[in-house]
């Protein structure tokens, strides 16, 4: 029987790529339909008194997430192939964590082009033309969860849950149990939340 998914993501969050790729891992191996839709922690940030330096990666934030605004909109189904183009260049080719608006200008187009997208999309990274666009995204995933969450928010089947937070990718059988176990939480209704302190960083390999 066929799963359905809906991955909200932000491509800067390496978090959010690691359960992405363990996604994408899934759908070699069970029969899923995943819809990829863009959110934004600078649009969850915003206003937020939080620490100066992480407000300036939030401030780099913008530019890809107005991008996949603009795509998610115009040419949908190109979502899933830009983030996984984009959010290569960003994590696996050492590009993470940028900061102060425009940081990530020059990865955009390179990625634009990868897909066969318009360059001139990579225009809007630094407008506010498609704000209000990805605000409506970012707030589809708000009203599944709540907003003191971060990034990726995984809809299975009816239910939506922040997570699961990966450090590592999990491949083939591995990645399907493990879907087979988040799917069988998502559909027991009194089911909320499992968390425990993350002891290293997210790996990439």
């Amino acid at each position: 029987m066929n799963s359905e998914v809906t991955f909200w993501f932000d491509v800067s969050c390496p978090f959010c790529w690691i359960t992405s790729r363990w996604i994408k891992e899934v759908e070699q191996v069970r029969d899923v339909t995943v819809r990829w839709v863009p959110m934004s922690l600078s649009v969850l940030n915003d206003g937020r008194d939080l620490d100066p330096e992480y407000m300036k990666m939030m401030e780099a934030n913008w530019g890809p997430a107005r991008v996949f605004a603009a795509v998610a909109t115009q040419h949908p189904e190109k979502v899933d192939e830009l983030y996984t183009t984009l959010g290569t260049l960003v994590h696996n080719d050492g590009n993470g964590g940028r900061k102060g608006f425009g940081g990530y200008d020059e990865l955009i187009p390179v990625a634009l082009e990868k897909v066969g997208l318009p360059a001139a999309l990579a225009e809007v990274a630094n407008t506010e033309e498609w704000d209000d666009a990805l605000r409506e995204f970012h707030q589809g995933a708000m009203d599944e969860v709540g907003d003191e969450v971060g990034t990726p928010v995984v809809k299975l089947g009816d239910t939506a849950f922040f997570g699961p937070v990966l450090t590592r990718i999990p491949r083939g059988e591995e990645a399907g149990r493990i879907f087979d176990g988040a799917f069988a939480l998502a559909g027991h209704p009194h089911f909320f939340e499992l968390k425990r302190t993350r002891t290293e960083k997210p790996q990439f390999d």
